[in-house]
């Protein structure tokens, strides 16, 4: 791991869920470079501690933790303040995707619950423990989840997912209301098409095939990245952001089929 270019997040201690892969091993890998230490919080426990590894020691380490129990993410932010003693930076990315169709005439049920209890009540977990954790610290702190493009539109074919990114952003915009008064800023980035190892594991195709798919869905020519996600993460995690509250940061390259 190259030594960091900036000190723009220097003495920050951040937590990511969701961190091992995707735009959650992207994140990690920024915030270290620019002075964080990053908990990375994930199910894949292979992946999680070879990242960790890749980054350092000294900046950065692995727990395991699934955020449908709320109870591993309560011992999460409580290990993350016993090894580091305060809280920055909380980025809620865990997350999945139905590998079925979900329209709704045909609306599965349980897959529906199975997925909510990672996109939301997961997400809802973290915000909660993490934020009490700044609070009784005294941290003027930032929180960012990741929704998405579709928590801003609907889909006919992803049903569930949408319904779990819109919930999401209320989710932010709420808990923004409250927090801000406490100093802590919440928001959310929300991705386009990335060709991550979850879409990809989705739509089962290859990272250059997912890429091909993904290059006319914006305005922009090239294709989005999870290194783009990533930097928007580090700018709202940073002072650079100290007066965004509540929003909702699309990154996805002017998506083509807005307007």
């Amino acid at each position: 791991m190259a030594s960091h270019a900036s000190n723009k997040l220097d003495g920050k201690v951040a937590i990511i869920t969701g961190g091992a892969s995707g735009i959650g091993e992207e994140t990690a890998r920024r915030l270290a470079y620019h002075g964080a230490y990053v908990v990375i919080a994930d199910i894949q426990d292979e992946k999680g501690h070879n990242l960790a590894a890749s980054i350092g020691s000294h900046r950065c380490t692995y727990i395991h933790c699934d955020v449908t129990d709320e109870q591993q993410v309560k011992s999460l932010v409580e290990s993350t303040l016993q090894l580091n003693g305060h809280l920055d930076i909380l980025f809620s990315n865990a997350g999945m995707m139905n590998n079925a169709k979900q329209d709704i005439l045909g609306f599965d049920i349980p897959a529906f619950e199975s997925l909510f209890a990672v996109n939301v009540r997961g997400t809802a977990a973290c915000v909660k423990h993490g934020a009490r954790a700044m609070v009784a610290g005294g941290i003027k702190g930032s929180i960012i989840c990741t929704t998405s493009l579709m928590a801003s539109i609907g889909n006919e074919n992803r049903v569930d997912y949408v319904m779990s990114k819109h919930a999401v952003l209320g989710l932010v915009r709420s808990a923004s209301r409250q927090l801000g008064a406490y100093g802590i800023r919440v928001n959310c980035v929300s991705p386009g098409a990335v060709a991550t190892p979850l879409l990809r594991g989705v739509l089962g195709v290859s990272e250059e095939e997912s890429e091909r798919m993904f290059e006319s869905s914006s305005s922009l020519k090239g294709v989005l990245k999870a290194k783009h996600v990533a930097d928007a993460v580090v700018f709202l995690a940073s002072e650079e952001a100290e007066f965004i509250n509540g929003h909702n940061l699309a990154v996805d390259g002017g998506w083509a089929g807005m307007g």
